[in-house]
């Protein structure tokens, strides 16, 4: 629900800070003023979004 509140761009943004800042995930979502939860699972959906599909033989 509350992944609405925030365009696709700032999400990645988020992530992408993340990815590359080595701080916290509480600090980063601190400094963009959204929950810690709401930021881990923009993360989990992005690596969840860039493992390819393990495809059954």
């Amino acid at each position: 629900m509350g992944t609405y509140k925030y365009s696709g761009e700032f999400r990645a943004d988020a992530v992408a800070l993340d990815r590359s800042s080595g701080r916290p995930v509480s600090r980063i979502a601190a400094e963009l003023g959204v929950h810690h939860e709401t930021l881990r699972q923009w993360i989990k959906t992005a690596e969840k979004a860039e493992r390819p599909e393990s495809v059954a033989a």
